[in-house]
């Protein structure tokens, strides 16, 4: 069973790193799910994810405030409406647009309703 939980941690290591620089992927949900496996196959891996200067802190904030850091946010808004824009330019289908729009302005709402992390946290 630890082989198991040692593969979905590496595998939601992954995907939370590409949620960093791909829209639509989150990136926080990938990470707490990476740590929670990794808690139960390797303590040197969770150790890792949970004090590694760039990711870590996306765990720390959300278990310790359920929040989202401020640059995060801008960046993922930021990203959200560059992506609906690219889609407007190569004049996509409107119904696909008018659907990416729907979930691009759904995600963007959850991410901009988290709170942000004290000043001091991250």
């Amino acid at each position: 069973m630890r082989a198991v939980w040692l593969a979905v941690g590496l595998v939601a290591t992954a995907c939370g790193i590409a949620g960093v620089v791909l829209p639509l992927v989150p990136t926080t949900p990938f990470l707490l799910v990476a740590a929670y496996a990794f808690a139960r196959s390797s303590p040197r891996l969770h150790d890792w994810l949970v004090t590694h200067p760039r990711l870590g802190p996306f765990i720390t904030d959300w278990r310790e405030h359920g929040a989202i850091g401020r640059g995060t946010k801008v960046t993922a808004v930021v990203v959200m409406a560059g992506t609906l824009a690219i889609s407007l330019v190569m004049n996509v289908a409107p119904w696909l647009v008018a659907t990416q729009a729907a979930v691009l302005l759904a995600a963007g709402a959850f991410v901009l309703s988290r709170p942000s992390p004290p000043d001091d946290a991250s």
